[in-house]
């Protein structure tokens, strides 16, 4: 990108101090929310290590290749929406719509980190995990960033690489192609939406100013977005049932899971339905909260059953 096509530095981002490489690279990368993507592969790779050998080695590399290839396509995301972040208040100040990082710069940085991951899980621990980070870098880069600008239905496309990583544990594991497998990335498709769906209305004025295509454009009353969130909390709640109708015969333990897990969908479906009535910023940051408190506890739960 020329100097003359870069956009106008907000005022906003040209107070901030340089925070320096090392932070703008963590930036860039979005480290902290890869972090997210580390543990539910972790956790796929948990699961179906159950009743079998634990290795340690092999999880340590499927994290690096997960994390170098997920580090690099946010690299490529942030390439790509440079004019859409200028434009927000929160996202002003990253490296590149402030011009601290040169662009040819940080594509080099995507190019290396997406890469190396995705060789490195194909050298170190199999075909299949390479695969799916090679299908999750491709599906964020070149499908859900560019629909964003389109279509509000970036969100259910944006779920699908969110959801891949438990799959690359659990491949990575020894895992088949099974329910299993199938289910992991079910829960974590149908958590991201009723998640993202807080996140947008919470942040609808920025994103709409931004040009983003989102389910709450225009949603004042916020009574669309409760809906929708109610709506895929519900089939959260009835994920648990899955493995049940599949055969499986839990012990005590499962029982725990089960009842655990529908009950957290229905506490979040509540959650949805209340600022659906009363369109309260503070009843969707409850739901909110509530989102990023669920994965953990079903994650927690299934390995409890699981292991």
């Amino acid at each position: 990108m020329n100097e003359e096509a870069a956009p106008d530095i907000p005022a906003a981002a040209a107070l901030e101090p340089d925070p320096g490489l090392r932070k703008d690279l963590m930036v860039l990368t979005k480290m902290r929310l890869n972090v997210f993507v580390l543990i539910t592969t972790f956790f796929g790779f948990l699961l179906a290590s159950r009743g079998g050998s634990f290795d340690l080695m092999k999880l340590v590399h499927t994290l690096v290749g997960t994390a170098a290839a997920a580090f690099g396509s946010a690299a490529f995301n942030q390439l790509m929406e440079v004019d859409l972040d200028a434009r927000m208040k929160r996202t002003a100040n990253r490296p590149l719509p402030s011009r601290r990082m040169d662009p040819l710069f940080a594509f080099g940085v995507g190019w290396l980190l997406s890469a190396a991951g995705i060789i490195h899980l194909a050298v170190k621990v199999g075909l299949w995990p390479a695969v799916l980070a090679a299908v999750t870098v491709a599906v964020y880069v070149f499908v859900y960033t560019p629909l964003k600008r389109v279509s509000s239905t970036n969100t259910l496309v944006g779920a699908i690489p969110g959801a891949i990583p438990p799959m690359i544990g659990w491949t990575a594991a020894g895992g088949a192609f099974d329910g299993g497998a199938w289910f992991l990335f079910s829960l974590l498709a149908l958590w991201q939406l009723p998640h993202f769906v807080a996140i947008n209305w919470l942040c609808r004025e920025e994103y709409e100013s931004a040009g983003y295509k989102m389910w709450s454009d225009g949603d004042v009353s916020g009574r669309r977005s409760g809906l929708l969130a109610a709506i895929f909390a519900l089939f959260l709640a009835a994920l648990p049932l899955w493995p049940w109708f599949a055969g499986w015969t839990p012990g005590w333990q499962g029982y725990v899971a089960l009842g655990g897990g529908i009950l957290a969908g229905l506490v979040m479906s509540a959650l949805a339905g209340r600022f659906m009535r009363d369109g309260e910023r503070a009843s969707f940051r409850k739901l909110f909260l509530f989102t990023l408190l669920y994965l953990p506890l079903e994650l927690g739960l299934l390995a409890f059953a699981w292991t």
